[in-house]
């Protein structure tokens, strides 16, 4: 296979939609626990604090594993990656809907977590290889799509199910799709040759204790974690940090990509990705609170007004990502991230009794925005490595948009817990000030080369 020319027809379609699956059950079940809880710690007897762990072990685990099976896969083929990523998540799940105690679906959520780490690592090497280098943008659009409407449609899913089943039927429908995705990706994935480096697992240690204890830190800080303790988390970051980064400049084909963040517009492109996702984070958990607390709606009538964002991703983000393989990435992710902070503005300002259109309109202004943003984004930032640190490069995609929502989330319990009354309003118009800074980040692209597509 000319890996230029990606995948011939129909298989090339029959993969993307491997990928499309993993990825959707991936983020959907991120999003869908969150709604879960409070039924799950009734049900297993668990006190609300002890049950945020079902929620925690996952995220945590995606986020320590990414860069490490990324590298994998450069190592031993992307394929092996998500495959083995696939089935461990789809039996999980099979775990996960079984567990009749918190420990056991802690822990079964953990292994589910190793699971979609293995999805996320690679699916954008994957659409690289897949698809033809003049339609990458068509390729890493339906990524992005995927990704901003599972991250948004998760709570409503989950009440749908729980509205008719029990908890455990979230994890167990995951388990039929799974099924049918492994069977046609044995078929239609694409073999690719890794190379014969050795695998550092020093590194690999290192890469989980640095972003496992930043995590807790942001998170720390965020909750008002006492400050000894916030303290000595901060240094201990710090300084496995500084050993972890000196460690990776001495690696040909480093665990955490230094040898592409080298190359400006990748650092660029993840600086951009990191300020968008956060922005969108900080709106995410903000706007159910403005909507309810402060305008009166009831959760049916905010899920309905939150449509709008995702909806409108739909329809952009695929003409996004034909429009990125003709024109610049910082030219096309400026305008768009400028779009979505004239949008957060306008939310953040909407007064104190809107009507239901005075906030659809002002939704899809966001979506507008964001869609037209990330495909371009990740597209660049995919194609602006070398194709044999795809890897690398899809791994620090997942990484950026994992470490921006982290900092998202953070940031909207710190501004709770100073301004309580008007916190909604601070953190979405503290989006704005965001999504204008990713902006600004995206604009300088347009200085550089739109990609360094190495032989």
């Amino acid at each position: 296979m000319d890996s230029e020319q990606g995948l011939p027809l129909p298989q090339r379609y029959w993969a993307i939609a491997v990928v499309a699956l993993g990825i959707t059950l991936a983020v959907l079940d991120g999003a869908i626990a969150n709604v879960a809880l409070p039924t799950i710690a009734r049900n297993l007897n668990a006190s609300p604090s002890a049950s945020v762990w079902v929620v925690n072990a996952y995220q945590l685990t995606i986020t320590i594993s990414l860069l490490p099976l990324a590298s994998l896969g450069d190592r031993i083929s992307y394929r092996r990656v998500y495959m083995a990523g696939l089935a461990l998540f789809t039996v999980s799940s099979f775990a996960c809907a079984l567990s009749g105690s918190l420990v056991t679906l802690t822990l079964a959520r953990v292994v589910q977590g190793f699971g979609a780490a293995g999805i996320m690592s690679v699916n954008t090497a994957l659409v690289r290889i897949i698809y033809p280098q003049d339609q990458l943008g068509r390729g890493v659009s339906i990524n992005a799509t995927v990704v901003a409407i599972s991250s948004v449609i998760g709570p409503t899913i989950a009440s749908g199910v729980l509205s008719v089943a029990n908890w455990p039927w979230l994890f167990a429908i995951n388990v039929p799709i799974g099924v049918v995705a492994f069977a046609i990706g044995w078929k239609s994935m694409p073999r690719t040759p890794g190379h014969r480096q050795p695998y550092d697992y020093i590194s690999a240690i290192m890469n989980a204790l640095f972003f496992g204890l930043a995590i807790v830190a942001v998170d720390g800080f965020g909750h008002g974690e006492h400050r000894p303790y916030l303290v000595g988390e901060i240094i201990a970051t710090a300084v496995i940090g500084y050993f972890f980064v000196k460690r990776q400049l001495t690696q040909s084909a480093p665990l955490l990509p230094v040898d592409l963040l080298r190359i400006p517009v990748f650092a660029l492109s993840v600086g951009a990705s990191v300020c968008s996702f956060c922005a969108q984070m900080l709106a995410f958990v903000s706007l159910p609170f403005l909507l309810q607390n402060s305008f009166g709606m009831s959760q049916v009538e905010t899920g309905f007004l939150m449509t709008p964002w995702p909806l409108v991703i739909v329809f952009v983000a695929p003409l996004a990502g034909v429009l990125a393989d003709r024109y610049s990435a910082g030219l096309l992710g400026g305008i768009g991230l400028a779009i979505l902070s004239v949008g957060l503005v306008l939310l953040a300002s909407v007064g104190a009794h809107p009507g239901a259109l005075d906030i659809a309109w002002r939704m899809a202004v966001c979506g507008l925005g964001f869609g037209l943003f990330q495909s371009p984004n990740n597209r660049q930032m995919l194609a602006s490595a070398p194709r044999h640190r795809s890897g690398g490069a899809s791994g620090m995609l997942g990484t950026a948009r994992l470490t921006g929502q982290t900092l998202g989330a953070a940031l909207v319990a710190l501004i709770f817990g100073v301004a309580p009354k008007q916190g909604a309003v601070i953190a979405i118009a503290v989006a704005a000030v965001f999504a204008a800074a990713a902006a600004v980040v995206s604009a300088l692209r347009l200085t550089g080369k739109r990609s360094v597509e190495p032989a």
